[in-house]
């Protein structure tokens, strides 16, 4: 295997599939079985999923909701997404647990490092959801700060594009894509891999970050074994 420990960041986005709203159960279940495809091969697996598809804190905001709150909204729009992969997991029969940066017993277990690395090993899937717990932090800073906690050797971003562009391959199709780029051409480019504060504490802590299509069946398996389709992001 690639990697033991891995950070899987979803995009909340993503798991509209075609119904461009909420949660599309085709997408869901197909986001389970890749996990349970690397899952079977003993991959620890951490999961962080944004909560786009439902509400986003800082577009909120733009529309007259007060920031503390929108990001509030945004933190439960994650825990929603988490409770929904955590029963499309449960029903292939993956063991997991969804953890919460606020308090929520009974719909998730308060996240705590050390209980989480023993879950992970364990042989659980950890779903880790409301963010950090705080406002104006991103689940993209979230995603950082939990693959460094839980020690993975790498973060797994998951988007609808292959990789880390020149510029947004959907916009412009002359944009380039990287094989590899340091973390420092990332800042120094403005390239939009992920918010600021999470680039740099990657860089600080020098976790590397992948980026691939997660939308394409059997991609998950195939960035664990090796196989080059994405953008590693790296010191």
């Amino acid at each position: 295997m690639r990697f033991k420990r891995i950070l899987l960041k979803l995009s909340g986005e993503s798991l509209m599939g075609k119904q461009g709203y909420g949660i599309d159960p085709e997408r869901l279940s197909d986001y389970a079985a890749q996990i349970k495809e690397i899952h079977d091969m003993g991959v620890q697996i951490g999961i962080v999923i944004g909560g786009g598809n439902i509400f986003r804190g800082l577009s909120g905001s733009q529309k007259g909701f007060d920031r503390v709150k929108g990001d509030q909204m945004g933190m439960c729009a994650t825990v929603i997404n988490s409770l929904a992969l955590s029963s499309a997991l449960g029903a292939i029969g993956v063991k997991n647990k969804v953890m919460t940066a606020i308090r929520m017993e009974p719909i998730g277990e308060f996240y705590n490092k050390w209980k989480a690395i023993e879950a992970l090993e364990a042989g659980y899937i950890c779903i880790f959801s409301a963010g950090t717990g705080n406002p104006y932090f991103t689940t993209d800073t979230g995603s950082s700060l939990r693959g460094i906690e839980i020690e993975a050797d790498v973060m797994l971003k998951g988007t609808r594009v292959d990789g880390v562009y020149t510029a947004d391959p959907e916009k412009d199709p002359t944009a380039k894509k990287f094989k590899d780029i340091s973390y420092k051409e990332v800042l120094d480019r403005g390239l939009r891999v992920m918010d600021l504060t999470a680039i740099c504490m990657c860089q600080d802590n020098h976790l590397p970050i992948y980026v691939f299509n997660m939308d394409e069946k059997g991609n998950l398996k195939k960035v664990m074994d090796g196989e080059e389709i994405g953008t590693l992001v790296h010191p």
